[in-house]
């Protein structure tokens, strides 16, 4: 018989004793895998977005955990730092602030980096899409399709069950301040200012409102024009959402389809040009609207209120909400078809 250490009573209770422990340890991690891994490192790491070049002229400060601080959204780092650019995870890429040509751009993306592209505006107004081709992961605009979806505006579900009516001393009103006889909307005021008055504000009629007076001087009208400068599908602007639904005034509303208006308010939260088949008839069911039919247009009231997106640093945290729903290793081939589709 050859001689064999596990004999040994000592050493058998020892090696007994040391597999039991690694057993417990592989257990710990069949139990609870995540835990102690590689990518439970990464994910707890926060997410940096490196924004180019910030959207808007004030660039605010973002040092601090401002997704955090004010919307709540954890683990998620903003920066404006351009020398960050080799530790971030996103960039944001403003349309606004591109110029046509990559000179503009990192000349180096790093493996799994995702760049973004970002655009308030509609295509109508949108600019030199085609030297952006296969340079863009995701996109984050006001379409519903987006990557990153980000609205105007939307509605939120609320408990106040209440409708308030702000007094009312005049009929339609209208904040334009680029008017642009080619324009959609242009041609549609001129013939319907023929049936009815509207109160016109705005740059365009020499008459700009301050921030603090916009509403106020809005919400004395009974309707409001928000004409789009552009028809395109989901572009609903702060025409429908702050200057009509968040002022308290009635929307008359020239933009995409009816459909589409209801997949963001209420049908009955609005009317539409199309509604009618002419201006003329639009302008008798303005002018001949009594109380009781005119109230019914507030009753979203009882069951929502207007959020409004005004600040860029909440759409620019919200793609930390989106990331791990969002498809890597994606380019868009040609931005422009994508956009104007």
């Amino acid at each position: 018989l050859r001689w064999s250490p596990w004999g040994r009573p000592g050493v058998k209770a020892l090696v007994t004793a040391g597999v039991f422990v690694i057993t417990l340890w592989n257990l710990r991690f069949f139990l609870n895998p995540s835990k102690g891994s590689g990518e439970e490192s990464k994910y707890r790491e926060p997410l940096m977005i490196l924004v180019w070049e910030w959207p808007s002229k004030q660039v605010p400060n973002v040092s601090r955990d401002v997704c955090r601080e004010l919307y709540s959204i954890t683990g998620c780092q903003l920066t404006t730092e351009r020398q960050l650019l080799h530790q971030a995870d996103v960039v944001v890429f403003p349309h606004s602030r591109l110029q046509p040509g990559r000179d503009k751009l990192p000349k180096e993306r790093l493996p799994g980096q995702n760049w973004v592209w970002v655009s308030l505006e509609s295509p109508s107004n949108t600019r030199a899409l085609a030297a952006w081709n296969k340079t863009f992961n995701w996109v984050m605009t006001y379409r519903q399709d987006s990557d990153i979806f980000i609205p105007y505006g939307k509605l939120v579900p609320n408990r106040s069950a209440t409708v308030n009516i702000p007094a009312k001393t005049n009929l339609v009103s209208w904040v334009i301040s680029n008017y642009h006889r080619t324009q959609k909307r242009a041609e549609v005021y001129k013939n319907l200012s023929r049936y009815l008055h509207v109160n016109i504000y705005g740059k365009a009629n020499n008459k700009p409102l301050c921030k603090d007076c916009l509403l106020s001087t809005i919400s004395k009208s009974k309707f409001y024009l928000a004409f789009e400068n552009s028809i395109h599908r989901d572009y609903i602007t702060e025409k429908l959402w702050r200057n009509s639904l968040l002022a308290g005034t009635v929307p008359v509303v020239l933009g995409p389809s009816r459909a589409n208006y209801e997949q963001f308010v209420p049908a009955d939260s609005f009317i539409h040009v199309n509604d009618f088949g002419s201006l003329e008839e639009l302008a008798t069911f303005l002018k001949t609207m009594n109380s009781s039919r005119y109230q019914q247009f507030f009753a979203w009231q009882r069951r929502f209120s207007v959020k409004l997106y005004t600040d860029w640093r909440e759409r620019i945290c919200a793609i930390c909400t989106a990331y791990p729903h969002l498809p890597h290793g994606h380019l868009y081939p040609d931005l422009q078809s994508w956009f104007n589709s």
